[in-house]
């Protein structure tokens, strides 16, 4: 199904606000706000999925309970775009690394990266960051408090 031939009614609006503020909310619950059967919410269910549009579900950690408590955004200099695919498969090699993004401006790549505190920041910095190939440098901002945190509305 391409893009634009998905229609999203009152309906598949509501069972995504639900699901959106909680994947486990039960579909029979679904089912009785909106007036329908738990089987017609599986079938909208498949058909949003089917479109692209639903790209999973999953539980999400609290990095903060595992010890995880320095966010940090990198931007990442290369010393020629050539090097971009091998930076690229070397980032995804470093757990810390949990989003990456090809962008426009100074950097080629930019970085999320969740560390336990400033000194493994630190170090995935020096030792396994600026250590790539082709890694000319790095501009590093740590978070000190995440305000929004949020889903495009529909």
């Amino acid at each position: 199904m391409k893009q634009k031939d998905l229609h999203i009614d009152g309906i598949d609006k509501i069972i995504l606000k639900n699901l959106m503020r909680d994947a486990r909310a039960p579909i029979l619950s679904i089912a009785r706000e909106v007036g329908v059967s738990g089987a017609a919410i599986h079938q909208r269910l498949r058909k949003l999925e089917k479109s692209g549009l639903l790209m999973g579900s999953k539980f999400v950690l609290n990095p903060k309970i595992l010890g995880y408590k320095t966010v940090a955004f990198v931007g990442i200099f290369l010393d020629t775009s050539s090097t971009y695919k091998e930076a690229l498969k070397r980032l995804k090699e470093i757990d810390e690394v949990i989003e990456s993004h090809y962008t426009t401006g100074n950097y080629a790549i930019f970085v999320k990266i969740l560390c336990k505190d400033n000194e493994h920041l630190m170090q995935v910095l020096n030792k396994q960051i600026q250590a790539i190939k082709g890694v000319s440098r790095t501009e590093t901002f740590i978070s000190l408090d995440q305000q929004i945190d949020r889903q495009i509305k529909i």
